[in-house]
């Protein structure tokens, strides 16, 4: 029988799956993050586990490991269910999920809430395209580094920050990426959700009043720089010199930077005229 992991609600109870309250009943072990919360859910629910409930959480998560796995390979349904949303992401699973491939035991997932995809349909950013980037760094070194990778991200990135950490989070990002929009989604799915939406210096001023429960940030990806063509030049020239003619690359750099072809053409015979 399969590793099963299930996405638990966010918030409110009424989010749960029908599979996941069969689940919640029928597995013969569920690995749990925090055992109170799962039976609080259970209650919630009208379901009595009739398996054995075993902590998961992320300081045993190793420990663990050998136990889940030997049932596993006994044909025991294994249920690994997290505080709120999908395990794995951000929460314990992955080093389970990794050793069941190891061994090519089988792995399957009753989908549903996720904070990250739910904060991103509702920020109002592109989702086209985005990355997940986990809980920000909690070291200032480490944050200034992150950040900076994050500064020519184009795509939408969606992180999880503590409380008490939101404001100082969100001054650094307006003083390292520049005053972009993101917005900050709190206690989604709860009695007090909020969605805040402005510009980074906005939400750090917002956020420096105090902030509670739990954080999601999305925030907007770098805007593309404006490329003259006087910049191409260079490389058009470069693509010549090594036997390439001179409309054929002139086209190939203009159509990469989004520029006019006929401008960049005439920009490098300007060029060669001195």
């Amino acid at each position: 029988m399969p590793l099963v992991l299930a996405a638990t609600p966010l918030g409110d109870s009424g989010d749960a799956s029908p599979r996941l309250a069969a689940a919640l009943a029928g597995a013969d072990v569920i690995a749990a993050e925090d055992t109170r919360r799962l039976r609080s859910l259970a209650a919630a629910l009208d379901v009595r586990p009739s398996g054995r409930v075993v902590s998961f959480y992320e300081d045993v998560e190793t420990a663990r490991l050998p136990k889940l796995l030997e049932s596993l390979r006994a044909g025991e349904t294994v249920l690994l269910v997290t505080d709120a949303g999908m395990p794995s992401v951000s929460d314990p699973g992955y080093r389970l999920v990794a050793a069941c491939a190891a061994e090519d035991l089988p792995v399957t997932c009753l989908p549903g809430p996720s904070a990250v995809t739910t904060a991103l349909a509702v920020s109002g950013l592109p989702s086209d395209r985005f990355c997940f980037d986990g809980f920000a760094p909690r070291k200032p070194g480490e944050r200034a580094r992150w950040f900076a990778e994050l500064a020519g991200e184009a795509r939408t990135v969606v992180f999880f920050e503590s409380p008490h950490r939101l404001a100082a989070t969100l001054d650094e990002a307006a003083r390292a990426l520049g005053d972009r929009r993101a917005v900050v989604c709190r206690e989604l799915t709860k009695t007090y959700e909020e969605i805040r939406r402005g510009t980074l210096v906005a939400l750090a001023r917002w956020a420096a009043e105090g902030v509670r429960g739990e954080i999601t940030v999305v925030l907007e990806g770098a805007r593309p720089q404006a490329v003259s063509v006087v910049d191409l030049v260079g490389e058009v020239s470069s693509r010549v010199a090594a036997g390439e003619r001179l409309k054929t690359a002139a086209a190939a750099v203009a159509d990469a930077a989004g520029v006019s072809k006929k401008e960049l053409y005439d920009a490098v015979l300007a060029a060669r005229r001195g």
